[in-house]
C-alpha cells in the first residue's frame, strides 16, 4: 500500500515530538497524554497506545482531536495542564480549571536545559520589562511586586 505524499514526514515529527516529550517525561515526573487528530483517517472507536511511557490517543473518525483535549480536561479538571494555542481549547481547559500553556511557552521548556543547581527562591523579582506592572496611585501594596494571579501563574509554570 502507498503511503500519501509527506505521510513520512508526518510520522518523523511525530517521532520527534514523542522522543522530545519523553524526555521531558523523565525530568519533570509528569504523566503526558498526546492527542493525535483521527477524524478523517481513523477508525471507529479511539486508540490509545503507550510510547516511552506517554499515553498517545488518535481520535476516533469524525472526532478532532481538540475534542478529544477538551474531554479530558473536563475530566481530570485541575489535575491537569492543557498545552495548546486554539483558543476554543484554551477557554474549555479554563472553565474546566485546567492549567494552560501555550505552545510556543511549552515548547520552550520542552527544550529547556535542566539546571544543574536549583534557582534561587528570589528569582521572580529578577524580572524584564515586560513583567514590570504599572498601577494606579489608589491602590495599595508593593508596587514592586507582581499581583497575585500572575506569581500564581509563574509558580505553577515553574512547577510544570
Amino acid at each position: 500500500m502507498a503511503l500519501p505524499a509527506g505521510a513520512g514526514r508526518l510520522e518523523a515529527a511525530r517521532d520527534r515530538l514523542l522522543h522530545a516529550l519523553a524526555g521531558y517525561r523523565q525530568r519533570k515526573g509528569h504523566a503526558i497524554t498526546l492527542v493525535f487528530d483521527g477524524w478523517q483517517g481513523g477508525l471507529g472507536a479511539e486508540q490509545r497506545e503507550f510510547h516511552a511511557g506517554i499515553e498517545v490517543v488518535y481520535s476516533k473518525r469524525g472526532e478532532r482531536a481538540d475534542q478529544v483535549i477538551q474531554r479530558l480536561a473536563r475530566l481530570y479538571g485541575t489535575d491537569c495542564a492543557v498545552v495548546s494555542s486554539d483558543h476554543e481549547v484554551i477557554n474549555a481547559a479554563r472553565a474546566a480549571g485546567a492549567f494552560v500553556i501555550g505552545a510556543p511557552e511549552f515548547r520552550a521548556k520542552l527544550y529547556e536545559r535542566p539546571l544543574r543547581s536549583p534557582a534561587p527562591a528570589f528569582k521572580e523579582l529578577d524580572r524584564g520589562e515586560a513583567d514590570v506592572v504599572k498601577r494606579s496611585k489608589e491602590k495599595g501594596g508593593n508596587p514592586r511586586k507582581l499581583p497575585k494571579s500572575r506569581r500564581k501563574r509563574n509558580q505553577q509554570l515553574r512547577e510544570f
